[in-house]
């Protein structure tokens, strides 16, 4: 399989600028590319996703495993002329010591060469010196070359090649400037998402030209041909379920969804229904919805505006609907959300409201513990590993919330537990993966599956 690895020094280097760049030129000359994430990170993959024209996956050490790495990896990147995984944080970065989850930790258990991109501000010879420590760091990854970015100009490029050239082994790839148009606008969960922006194809296309004007993609073509095929077993497709309708909120507010996830709908048979909470006047006639994050907060006088719709949600709650909710969507069925100042009326399905903070209240893996509470759980006390990034926190929430889980890691809603459970609604700070045991989707659909049987049999005995 032909793939590289996309890495970096530290985070905010430009990866994302880089990595999107390189698919829109690469697939501009013709070839097929794969794009990949590692990690949880769900607004990056929107930014691959789109250059690339087909959905960016995302590949997690930690919430998948290294055979659902593997398996997922090779499933993906055959067939496709060339795959490329942009990693996080910097290259030896991740919660363990040992760095068993780290990018270089992804390259050596796919086998692929690492390209790093450097964010060459300010330095010159200390660049060499900085690609050295990383190279020697860990001598089993393959640091196949580097792209130098943010370049004041020809004579900061020529500084730091000769210093590069005469003090390490690793190939400059090319050079990218200093030019504010490229950069991807950063909002406080990172970048902004490529849904949210009107201009996004003209930004992709910005990265194009520059990595196409600086970077020698015929070399990198090159490096990518010398990753190692990757032998692992094809993942089993499950038997699909009865044919369910599963209303998905894709709007500019919610658009944080696992790729894999929404195949999970779709290989069990559910028909996944684009839901607009900006624009839809009612709720379709839909058996469960989905309501993914997002930035609820960004776009709280729209969603506020449209009560049309939220009427609607909430009237389909209270009669029952199945609803799973992560973050924003937990953010938009309390009854107000507050931020900067403003507050405005939400859907009013949970009691309580949300309040915006000016830094992260929780951040990161969060490991969940199973109550009896949860609607459609897997069994009191089973552990489930997740992720949360939120700055917002419940106010004036009713004590007598029910809650789906414990935190043994975590902020979650209240520092102790997370998972609201209101009528058939599941409502969490924690973003689940239907990947390393959790199957969260399936669970969702019999629990649908089973709420729907209900009502028909309800309807039924009503009518003899």
């Amino acid at each position: 399989m032909s793939g590289i690895l996309v890495s970096a020094a530290w985070r905010s280097s430009g990866k994302t600028t880089v990595a999107t760049g390189l698919i829109a030129g690469l697939v501009e000359r013709g070839l097929s590319v794969q794009p990949f994430k590692k990690g949880p990170d769900y607004i990056d993959p929107q930014w691959l996703g789109l250059a690339a024209q087909r959905p960016c996956r995302n590949l997690d050490l930690h919430l998948q495993g290294d055979a659902e790495v593997a398996a997922q990896w090779a499933r993906h990147a055959s067939g496709c002329d060339i795959s490329i995984v942009e990693g996080n944080l910097g290259l030896h970065d991740g919660l363990d010591l040992e760095g068993s989850d780290s990018n270089a930790a992804m390259a050596r258990r796919l086998d692929l060469p690492v390209v790093l991109v450097l964010n060459a501000r300010g330095m010159a010879r200390g660049a060499a010196a900085l690609l050295h420590g990383l190279a020697t760091f860990d001598p089993t990854v393959r640091i196949a070359g580097v792209i130098l970015n943010r370049v004041a100009g020809a004579r900061h490029e020529g500084k730091l090649r000769a210093a590069i050239e005469r003090f390490t082994r690793i190939p400059v790839l090319g050079a990218i400037g200093e030019e504010p148009r490229l950069g991807v606008v950063e909002r406080h969960l990172g970048l902004v998402p490529a849904l949210e922006m009107e201009d996004a194809r003209a930004r992709i296309e910005a990265m194009r030209v520059a990595v196409c004007a600086g970077v020698d993609l015929d070399a990198i073509i090159a490096i990518a041909g010398t990753a190692a095929p990757v032998n692992a077993p094809p993942m089993p497709l499950p038997a699909p379920m009865p044919p369910l309708r599963i209303g998905i909120a894709r709007d500019r507010a919610f658009g944080f969804y696992y790729a894999d996830d929404l195949d999970a709908f779709r290989d069990a048979g559910a028909d996944l229904v684009p839901v607009d909470t900006l624009r839809d006047g009612s709720l379709p006639d839909v058996d469960g919805f989905f309501i993914g994050g997002g930035f609820p907060e960004v776009l709280g006088e729209e969603l506020a505006a449209n009560r049309a719709f939220r009427e609607s949600l909430r009237a389909g709650i209270e009669a029952g609907l199945p609803v799973y909710a992560e973050c924003g969507g937990l953010m938009y069925l309390a009854r107000s959300l507050s931020w900067r100042g403003q507050t405005w009326e939400m859907v009013g399905a949970l009691p309580a409201d949300v309040v915006m903070h000016a830094k992260p209240v929780g951040k990161g893996y969060v490991r969940l513990v199973e109550t009896a509470e949860h609607p459609w759980g897997m069994g009191e006390g089973t552990p489930v590993r997740a992720h949360e990034f939120h700055y917002s926190t419940l106010a004036h929430a009713d004590p007598e919330l029910r809650y789906a889980f414990r935190m043994e890691r975590g902020e979650g809603a209240d520092g102790r537990r997370d998972g609201i459970v209101h009528r058939n609604v599941l409502a969490t700070y924690a973003h689940q993966r239907s990947a390393g045991g959790n199957d969260w989707v399936r669970r969702f659909l019999r629990h649908v599956a089973a709420v729907k049987a209900a009502r028909e049999g309800a309807a039924a005995a009503a009518a003899d």
